[in-house]
């Protein structure tokens, strides 16, 4: 199961550097970037894993172990899906 969790307008305008938008599914998660230029607007997205380490203590990472990549395909699609439909969304306004 995933989890979605949008990142309010206010929490976007306090901190230029948080995503849009987030999805997990285990401990592999998905931040999705907003980006604004002349050309108008645009999405990238990072793929990261959680994990404790030796000291019990929460880290993140960028690289995959087969057993993620399921997850991360996962993951992947469903924050195409998000950026397909933001996308759609900014076309009608």
């Amino acid at each position: 199961m995933t989890d979605s969790k949008p990142t309010t307008q206010q929490e976007n305008n306090t901190s230029r550097n948080q995503p849009v938008h987030r999805i997990r599914a285990s401990g592999v998660q998905v931040a999705i970037w907003q980006n604004r230029g002349n050309l108008g607007t645009w999405y990238n997205v990072t793929l990261s894993r959680s994990y404790k380490d030796a000291n019990d203590e929460w880290k993140s990472a960028d690289s995959f172990s087969v057993n993620d990549l399921l997850l991360v395909a996962k993951v992947a699609d469903e924050a195409r899906s998000w950026i397909m439909q933001k996308q759609q969304e900014e076309a009608r306004n």
